[in-house]
């Protein structure tokens, strides 16, 4: 099997996946029992945070666990917006991911008025656009840190800085999903109020995310319960998930910078061998980060050469896992045209690929687009 949807979702790594199945069976305990299996959970949880922490640059009072990034991102945006007299516009951009654009939407819904900031060709956001969208009444910021379709960085050390400068009582919340253990998290440079991430797309367990509330930032909470995590997310903490999480932030926190140089040249490796063997191919996006690459095979729709590709057990993608199908927005956005979007690859890198992944899938649309392009 040759796996490059990384960005969808990865395997977990063999020492979170132990960790998780030790607290599942041994140390079951509530962390909020007071004894000693009680207590001893709650050193796990503590210490999972810890870690959590050090890849963002953090102190482990800022970090918030979460089920999912979808929650955490859910939690920034909703707490940012419905703080009494603060204002009712929102700053987001077209290429966010569905956790961040359907929640502005339901907000638009209540009344706050959203600016859409709009990328170029590259899929890249403009800071000058950013500086005209601020407002006095601009409420919160809300943009991911990398996309997860493209592979486009967006400048949010400069958005913070022109948002806290234009709008001091504006919050800044960054989905950094797709960013994190690939592009260094700096929380403070940026002047992030929120970072919202997830675990399942570093080795961690599908089923928990955490969130960064910056030192001094009150919202309330989605829910309210028993006071876990500080009364920011009730209910009893998915400790097995929470030490898998944190022992996968540990590993890729170790391994960031090897397993950066290590995806960037399988990633100049599939470029190779894409202008090798298909000259007119067209990349979308400039792919700051070599970890997702999309591209198009015009003249081949996606989702037929994926069953070829399939075929040969190479998973690839078309867009984001949660449009499931659906054409991208991310792409529209850019104003690419149908045939372009209709033929469009997303590759997506993690350490655990191989020089011979990258061959695989080359052979294997080569193949398929032969076939499609003489159909």
């Amino acid at each position: 099997m040759h796996y490059l949807d990384h960005a969808a979702t990865t395997a977990v790594l063999p020492e979170a996946a132990a960790i998780a199945c030790r607290v599942m069976t041994e140390q079951f305990g509530n962390p909020s029992s007071v004894h000693r299996m009680g207590i001893e959970a709650s050193g796990i949880l503590e210490t999972a945070r810890k870690q959590v922490a050090a890849i963002l640059s953090a102190s482990p009072s800022e970090v918030t666990f979460t089920s999912c990034g979808t929650e955490a991102t859910a939690t920034a945006i909703y707490g940012a917006c419905r703080r009494k007299g603060r204002g009712k516009h929102i700053i987001t951009t077209a290429i966010e991911h569905s956790a961040t654009l359907n929640t502005v939407r339901q907000l638009e819904q209540e009344g706050f008025e959203v600016t859409y900031l709009q990328p170029d060709a590259d899929g890249h956001i403009a800071v000058s656009d950013l500086r005209d969208a601020v407002r006095p009444d601009t409420v919160l910021l809300t943009c991911m840190l990398a996309n997860n379709e493209v592979g486009t960085i967006l400048p949010v050390k400069e958005f913070g800085k022109i948002l806290k400068k234009k709008a001091p009582q504006a919050l800044f919340h960054i989905d950094a999903v797709q960013g994190l253990a690939r592009i260094p998290i700096k929380p403070k440079l940026w002047n992030a109020d929120f970072i919202s991430i997830s675990g399942h797309k570093i080795g961690a367990p599908k089923g928990i995310g955490a969130l960064y509330i910056r030192k001094g930032v009150r919202i309330a909470p989605l829910m309210v319960g028993g006071g876990q995590e500080r009364g920011m997310r009730p209910g009893t903490e998915a400790t097995p998930n929470i030490a898998a999480f944190g022992e996968a932030c540990r590993i890729r926190q170790e391994q960031l910078e090897d397993n950066y140089a290590r995806v960037e040249a399988l990633c100049a490796q599939l470029e190779a061998g894409i202008a090798q063997r298909f000259p007119w191919a067209v990349y979308n996006g400039k792919h700051d980060m070599p970890h997702v690459v999309n591209v198009s095979f015009p003249g081949c729709k996606s989702e037929v050469l994926l069953r070829v590709l399939e075929m040969h057990e190479v998973y690839v993608s078309s867009g984001s896992a949660c449009a499931k199908g659906k054409a991208s927005h991310v792409l529209a956005a850019m104003q690419l045209g149908h045939e372009r979007i209709d033929s469009a690859l997303r590759i997506s890198f993690a350490p655990s690929n191989t020089p011979e992944d990258v061959e695989a899938l080359l052979d294997a649309l080569e193949e398929g687009t032969k076939r499609l392009r003489r159909e």
